[in-house]
């Protein structure tokens, strides 16, 4: 494991430094309602409306109450059945904080998990000298202070930018604000949370003007935001881009999560060889350039709307996520970067109280080796998408192949996009499309090579806004015959046994270990690794026509990852003894491996 030798960046938190990013569509629901409680912040996808009103009616009658169907062709239904799940959420968690402030400072009981879960810090430190206090008065005045101290951490909810799909009724295009991802903002602005929304693969101009229309996302009177911006990006170039469109508009983004290009789960946006501590770094030196510019534009948008602008940039945060997988690891995020926070989500995968990961796909997770997971084209949006080979919704895909009917039905249409063959837009991985696809590539002139691989390619496709809403209905109750997929990242192979919540905060902490792979490289260096196979993948796609780059891509594809290795090369004082010459080492060697792989227009003739 690679030890730091770091200065002290950074004031000493007062709660948890890492967060549990989405998952999915359904790995993740309720995952406020299961830790949220105990100071832990995490994310909801708000994509699949369907998903969110049956576990709106799964925790409402679980917990005793009447529930009232709100129906898809009722006005406005999905951003209304948004706005009632969050607001189901928000009052659940609400009600366990204050069940958790009263219960009483001893062993197993809510509050005292609360504290033990933290870290390191003033909290901990106030917590640990409350427990040690021999004046029962000033012992007493110690646990009234830690109690108005516990509070729940940021329910906070994704957008995906690119699922922005129009809406149609009875073949009429409905108006732009009923659109997937304008309907889903409206539905968070008009919860009752206090948190953020996550915007994530890049920008949509007509989304990001929308949140304007809301009085929550902009400055009370005391300076705070009820609703924060929170931006998933993959570079600075990316944060100051989208973080000048919103401010221009007076809006602020409170935070930019930084997210490896490949390193991660779910979809996977690469850069052009553009690796995570170069980028890191870039957000280290120039974050104060980057907060006073955007606040300049800020109070100019502001005045524009003739609201009142703050003398001072509002609080800005940055996060990172990706492939982290150590606590040496996680702390060199937050010292050596400077980072706010952590995201973890792929280890979250193999613990029950936190996410729905159903016992067949929990099992598969915990036997995954590499190979098992893999970057595939699974994503009818195009965008390369990590899938575990095993799954049940892989299962599915290929038995369908193989009796004669490819593809699936399409039952809830949050991605359809095509118009090749139809009117109405379909899905790339639905049973019409393929049968369409199939038909006409037997026509086109190819060679037998190239028809294989795009053969291949149509019939990879999953039906992801079902399939990823699995778990969650099998471990509801809700539908017990689904298909899941999952989308774990490759960090996944380095665990293999289910934890608890207090194993995997202690692991992040480093109170203990659970990593199972003893040959696990460094997150950088996998991160690199990836890189390169994706290289190769890219350069083998154009070879079968799949893919049409040219030169100058994979020039400054390999331009950047050259540029990546020197920068490790140069980090790497900041490594000690042993782990500095294992990390070089590895670098070297891939290196080479870099060396030699052949890319069009670079191999020599």
């Amino acid at each position: 494991m690679i030890v730091s030798a770091l200065k002290e960046h950074r004031a000493p938190t007062q709660g948890h430094t890492f967060h549990i990013p989405v998952m999915g569509t359904g790995f993740t629901i309720d995952t406020p309602i299961r830790i949220a409680k105990y100071g832990v912040s995490s994310v909801i996808s708000i994509v699949d409306d369907i998903l969110i009103e049956l576990m709106r009616k799964y925790h409402t009658e679980r917990i005793g109450e009447p529930y009232f169907e709100i129906k898809d062709k009722e006005s406005d239904s999905r951003a209304r059945r948004i706005t009632a799940y969050l607001n189901l959420v928000d009052k659940l968690v609400a009600r366990q904080v204050e069940d958790l402030k009263s219960s009483p400072f001893e062993p197993g009981s809510e509050i005292t998990r609360y504290y033990e879960l933290l870290p390191d810090g003033p909290l901990k430190q106030l917590y640990s000298r409350m427990l040690g206090c021999p004046d029962p008065v000033e012992k007493s005045r110690l646990e009234i202070e830690l109690r108005a101290l516990a509070e729940p951490g940021s329910i906070d909810v994704n957008i995906m930018t690119k699922l922005d799909r129009d809406t149609e009724r009875n073949g009429d295009k409905m108006a732009p604000d009923s659109s997937d991802a304008l309907a889903a903002l409206r539905g968070f602005a008009r919860s009752n949370l206090r948190s953020g929304v996550v915007f994530s693969a890049g920008l949509n101009q007509r989304l990001y003007a929308y949140a304007a229309n809301f009085d929550d996302f902009f400055p009370g009177p005391d300076g705070s935001l009820v609703k924060r911006i929170i931006l998933k990006v993959s570079d600075f170039r990316s944060a100051q881009i989208q973080g000048k469109f919103f401010a221009k508009r007076g809006l602020w983004v409170s935070e930019y999560r930084i997210e490896s290009g490949l390193n991660c789960g779910g979809h996977a946006f690469a850069t052009k060889g553009h690796l995570l501590g170069p980028i890191l770094e870039e957000f280290k030196q120039s974050r104060g350039k980057l907060v006073e510019e955007l606040h300049g534009l800020y109070r100019e948008g502001l005045s524009g709307l003739g609201r009142s602008a703050p003398d001072a940039p509002l609080p800005t945060r940055i996060t990172v996520q990706g492939g982290i997988g150590t606590s040496e690891e996680h702390e060199f995020m937050l010292q050596y970067y400077e980072v706010d926070a952590a995201g973890w989500a792929t280890p979250f995968l193999l613990v029950p109280e936190v996410t729905n990961v159903d016992a067949e796909t929990m099992a598969k997770l915990i036997a995954a080796q590499e190979g098992d997971v893999f970057l595939s084209e699974s994503s009818p949006l195009g965008i390369p998408f990590w899938n575990l080979r095993t799954s049940a919704s892989e299962d599915l895909r290929r038995r369908r192949i193989l009796e004669g009917r490819p593809g699936s039905p399409c039952p809830k249409n949050f991605l359809v996009s095509n118009r090749d063959y139809t009117s109405m837009p379909i899905c790339l991985a639905s049973h019409s499309y393929q049968k369409r696809r199939l038909e006409g590539l037997e026509t086109e002139d190819r060679p037998a090579e190239e028809k294989a691989a795009i053969r291949e390619y149509i019939l990879g496709k999953s039906c992801l806004c079902r399939d990823l809403s699995g778990g969650a209905e099998i471990k509801t109750g809700v539908e017990p015959s689904a298909t899941p997929a999952i989308c774990c990242g490759p960090n996944i192979v380095n665990f293999s046994k289910i934890a608890t919540l207090e194993e995997m905060v202690s692991h992040i902490y480093g109170r203990l270990s659970l990593l199972t792979n003893p040959s696990r490289p460094h997150m950088f260096l996998r991160e690199l690794k990836l890189y390169i196979d994706f290289l190769r993948r890219e350069a083998e796609k154009c070879t079968l026509r799949l893919a049409n780059h040219p030169g100058k891509y994979f020039a400054e594809y390999i331009e950047g990852l050259r540029t990546g290795i020197e920068y490790y090369r140069q980090l790497a004082e900041e490594f000690v003894g042993e782990a500095r010459q294992k990390f070089l080492e590895q670098l070297q060697a891939l290196e080479l491996e870099l060396d030699n792989t052949p890319v069009p227009e670079l191999v020599p003739a």
